[in-house]
């Protein structure tokens, strides 16, 4: 590729409108290599020069990198400039709360969004320091604020980072506001051109954070040991305090990953649901003889659990068993200090297990399926007490933070494994009392790579003809819903990579408790000729 003419042109602009000196310098280096033929640069350039990183429901997320197509602190400022306009459409001045986590760039991106935003006329107020985004979560809705900030890649690789924006109800943004604040977006001036201001001031919310999370469900029982990893993010310090203040004193971290280091060096992926990524939780929970273990992602908004098995060896639960778990723990003890529910609704999103709305109904609770995201999962209906998605994230305490949050989803399933094991019995024994309830239920994630068009064909295709047996309904324009009796498929094209998804269950019933055995096996065969016979319908 040759450097145009059009595309230096835009180089020099957004050179000239950087109120970054580190940024300018790079796209300055990058640029004199694309004029004199450096291999590369010219790729290079017109990547960092091309579409700028567009502004979803999950804020920005994007690779750190000068240009408008990474993250940055223009793109930063013009982000936030975009962000206060439209916060000020009807002439609102509120505070707004911005908080951060230790990646690459996270404090200086944190800083341009204050200080733009107190430019703006907002009351800017900042963490103190990179902190999990629950405790942002939190503070948005504790401080009164009309939005919050959060600069966070969560369990991106460790090369990008994030802008992800709060309302003042402490949810996430749902449409149509992303695209409304992407426009104003686009309408804001040249970086270097947004006023700003260094009137900011800090506000630490960590204790009554604290204090809230230790208010969740709490038995009588506090002997647990815990294997805790943080996975070198922002939660480890704060999700032991968490569980100390709760009770749970017997915490021991996984030393080599318990510090914030934005490079990850211990992990190929920073999510806790990679193949190998807790493998060093797991050394640790059998080295110190845990009885429960718990991997954070690296902003602590997502939890990962892991018990010992029947083998003597140790197992990650997946998200709709942890989801079946908590939610049942959750109807069982009540809410805030054992308050008892009334007219309680929990929520799951339509790709996760349908076991919650069996143990919802057990329980005389409500349930809700929503789209994915906990965008939808917080607005699932009045009254929600749990919300859960099968990625891995637990909202157990909606009325302090709606969203996910790993930390208090740590604190509450010690709180089910103490009572547990006070009673001789672990996680897994309650497992197998949900299966006898209500039918082992059994989930399994199938990825089939399909370019854009073939992957649009086949949903299409699916939708027209459900395959002989199969009965389809559409709960939105992108997913497909499958089932047939005890069996559902739910399809969905992959919102970042050339992908489609499949989500497949199977239900098996369990007669009594003798044939539990029984019904696991089956359950797991089942799923395993579910999984070929997608495998076909998906490729045609």
């Amino acid at each position: 590729m040759t450097l145009t003419p059009a595309l230096r042109d835009a180089a020099l602009r957004w050179i000239a409108d950087d109120p970054d000196e580190d940024t300018r310098t790079e796209l300055q280096r990058v640029l004199a290599g694309a004029m004199v033929g450096t291999a590369g640069a010219a790729e290079d350039l017109a990547d960092r020069m091309s579409a700028p990183l567009r502004f979803g429901t999950a804020g920005l997320r994007g690779p750190v990198r000068a240009g408008p197509a990474g993250m940055n602190v223009a793109v930063v400022r013009r982000a936030t400039a975009g962000l206060a306009a439209w916060l000020g459409r009807d002439g609102r001045r509120g505070p707004v709360v911005v908080g951060r986590d230790a990646r690459h760039g996270s404090a200086a991106f944190a800083a341009a969004a204050a200080q733009v935003l107190a430019g703006a006329g907002f009351t800017a107020r900042t963490l103190p320091g990179p902190l999990p985004t629950p405790v942002l979560a939190y503070a948005v809705r504790e401080l009164g604020a009309v939005a919050g900030v959060q600069i966070t890649a969560s369990h991106n690789p460790p090369a990008d980072n994030g802008y992800k924006v709060y309302l003042a109800d402490g949810a996430q943004l749902a449409p149509p506001s992303d695209a409304e604040i992407e426009a104003a977006i686009a309408a804001a001036p040249a970086a270097i051109s947004i006023p700003t201001s260094h009137t900011v001031a800090s506000v630490d919310v960590t204790e009554s954070y604290l204090d809230r999370v230790a208010r969740v469900p709490r038995g009588p029982s506090r002997e647990l040991r815990i294997a805790l990893t943080p996975m070198h993010g922002v939660g480890g310090a704060t999700a032991v305090a968490a569980l100390h203040r709760a009770g749970f004193t017997d915490v021991h971290l996984v030393t080599s990953q318990s510090e914030p280091d934005p490079d990850f060096p211990t992990v190929t992926f920073p999510n806790p649901e990679e193949p190998g990524a807790a493998d060093a939780l797991l050394a640790t929970a059998a080295q110190v003889d845990a009885d429960l273990a718990v991997a954070l992602d690296p902003d602590a908004d997502r939890c990962a659990l892991a018990v010992p098995d029947r083998t003597g060896g140790w197992r990650l639960l997946t998200g709709d068993e942890t989801g079946a778990l908590l939610g049942d723990h959750l109807l069982r003890s009540g809410g805030i200090d054992g308050t008892p529910f009334a007219d309680p609704l929990v929520a799951t999103t339509v790709v996760s297990s349908t076991m919650l709305r069996a143990i919802a109904a057990a329980h005389g609770a409500r349930y809700a399926e929503t789209l994915t995201g906990f965008k939808w999962i917080v607005r699932g209906g009045p009254g929600l007490v749990f919300g859960y998605e099968e990625a891995i994230g637990y909202c157990v305490d909606p009325d302090a933070v709606r969203d996910k949050d790993g930390i208090a989803a740590a604190v509450l399933a010690c709180d089910l494994a103490a009572g547990l094991k006070a009673a001789g019995r672990g996680l897994t024994d309650r497992l197998d009392e949900l299966s006898v309830a209500h039918g082992v239920h059994r989930t399994l994630g199938v990825s089939v790579r399909l370019e854009p068009a073939s992957r649009d064909a086949a949903v299409a295709r699916l939708r027209d003809a459900p395959p002989p047996g199969w009965s389809s309904d559409r709960p939105a324009a992108d997913v497909l819903v499958l089932h047939r009796p005890a069996e559902r498929l739910v399809i969905r094209p992959s919102g970042t990579e050339p992908k489609l998804k499949a989500y497949l269950e199977v239900v098996e019933p369990v007669p009594d408790a003798a044939a539990l055995v029984t019904a696991l096996a089956a359950a797991q065969q089942r799923l395993a000729g579910l999984r070929a016979e997608v495998e076909r319908l998906l490729v045609g």
